[in-house]
């Protein structure tokens, strides 16, 4: 475990390199290839079917989320209420995917693929803001939720109207997703308040499987032709919001003592 101030420096040294990096990194735009998904099968009149159903666990997740969060059976699981709030605009992101990815997919192309991208890095930047809030500073974290979205939302705004302009710009999306997943493993590794943010590393386990099985779509789909790689993706991405939703209904705040015994 690191402290919280080693934690904060580190937050923002990331936050400069990906800054960094984004301006020295040269323009990439988004290859038209990547709308050539090996499953283009057809059933009850859906195109693109196994790619679009598989996103049925975004919604089932994202929505139990918010009826976790809706009741009282969520109000012993913030130490701060303003807690809360970054939860809240996951899960919805998380559901947000669902129909997002699912509209995307039934006719792929760039136009599409805003929406698509836009509730995932919803998902994504309200995690790190809730993360900021646990581990460093409640206040913080809330302020800068509504900051981490307009970032993660223009990001992708900035490529559509790149590629509109036939200067495809994939520089700050990419960065944005980047800087999701190393501050996420930073924050991990500050002390915790509660109990069970072990299920966290199911969440990073998960994602990497997601990226794994799209990026053998094709073979995985070779290899019977019994269901794509990416739609075991949106299965296995949509675990994540699983082992979200279970560590809120499973944890408790931890006691001094035990913080003590985490950091040491």
């Amino acid at each position: 475990m690191i402290s919280k101030r080693t934690g904060m420096v580190l937050l923002v040294i990331l936050s400069m390199l990906v800054v960094l990096a984004i301006l020295l990194a040269p323009r990439v735009a988004q290859p038209l290839s990547y709308h050539q998904f090996a499953d283009t099968r057809s059933w009850l009149s859906i195109s693109n079917f196994g790619d679009v159903a598989s996103n049925l666990p975004f919604a089932i997740f994202g929505i139990a989320g918010l009826v976790f969060l809706a009741t009282k059976s969520s109000a012993n699981t913030f130490l701060d209420r303003r807690e809360r709030w970054p939860y809240l605009t996951l899960f919805l992101g998380i559901l947000l995917t669902a129909f997002g990815s699912g509209y995307y997919h039934l006719m792929p192309n760039n136009a599409r693929l805003v929406w698509d991208r836009v509730p995932m890095t919803i998902a994504f930047m309200s995690l790190i803001s809730a993360m900021i809030a646990e581990r460093i500073d409640v206040t913080l974290g809330i302020r800068l939720l509504l900051p981490l979205l307009a970032i993660g939302i223009l990001s992708v705004v900035q490529w559509h109207f790149s590629e509109q302009r036939g200067a495809g710009d994939l520089r700050l999306y990419a960065g944005v997703q980047v800087y999701a997943v190393a501050a996420l493993v930073l924050l991990l590794l500050l002390p915790p308040r509660y109990t069970h943010t072990s299920d966290l590393a199911w969440v990073g386990a998960f994602y990497l499987l997601a990226k794994a099985l799209e990026a053998a779509d094709r073979p995985i789909f070779a290899a019977g032709n019994i269901v794509s790689g990416h739609t075991l993706k949106h299965l296995a991405a949509g675990a994540c919001g699983y082992f979200v939703l279970r560590m809120l209904e499973k944890r408790k705040p931890i006691t001094k003592a035990r913080q003590a015994s985490h950091a040491a």
